[in-house]
C-alpha cells in the first residue's frame, strides 16, 4: 500500500472514529479517484480549482433562502436596523480580506499548505470542526506571521 492511500484510508478511519461524515467523504472520493487511476488528470484540476469550486458551492447554498423567497429585501431592510447584523457585516468584510491575504501567502509560501491541511484535519476530526477555510486558515496565519515580524 503506498503513503498516499495509507494517509488517506487513516483519515478516513479518523473521520469514521470522529463521526466526521465530510472527512470520511473527502478521503474516501480521493480513495476511489486513485484506485480507479483517474487521479493524474482529476487532482491536479482539483489542487488548481477545488477551492474555488467549494467557495462557489458554500456560497450557493448561503443564497439559497434568498432563492426560496425566505430573505427578501424586507428582511435585509430589519437586518440592517440590527447592531447584529452590522457585527455580521463587518466580519463578513474581515474575513473576505483575511481569505485575499491567505491568497497572498499561499503564492509566496506554498509549502505552508501542508501545516494548514494538517491543522484542518485535526480540527475536523478532534474537535468536530468544518473545513471550510483553508484560505481564511492562511490569511490568519499570514496575520500572525506579520504581527511576529512587528514584534521582533
Amino acid at each position: 500500500m503506498s503513503g498516499p492511500v495509507l494517509f488517506l484510508s487513516l483519515l478516513a478511519l479518523i473521520g469514521l472514529v470522529a463521526k466526521n461524515t465530510s472527512l470520511i467523504i473527502a478521503a474516501g472520493s480521493l480513495l476511489l479517484l486513485k484506485a480507479t487511476g483517474i487521479d493524474e488528470k482529476v487532482f491536479p484540476y482539483l489542487q488548481s480549482k477545488g477551492i474555488n469550486i467549494g467557495v462557489t458551492i458554500i456560497t450557493i447554498a448561503v443564497l439559497v433562502p434568498i432563492a426560496n423567497g425566505s430573505i427578501g429585501f424586507k428582511e435585509l431592510g430589519a437586518a440592517v436596523k440590527s447592531p447584529v447584523a452590522w457585527i455580521a457585516l463587518g466580519s463578513g468584510i474581515a474575513v473576505a480580506l483575511i481569505a485575499k491575504s491567505g491568497l497572498t501567502l499561499l503564492a509566496k509560501d506554498p509549502h505552508i499548505t501542508t501545516a494548514l491541511v494538517f491543522g484542518t484535519i485535526l480540527a475536523v476530526s478532534l474537535f468536530k470542526g468544518i473545513a471550510v477555510g483553508p484560505l481564511i486558515g492562511a490569511g490568519i496565519a499570514f496575520m500572525f506571521m506579520k504581527l511576529f515580524e512587528f514584534i521582533r
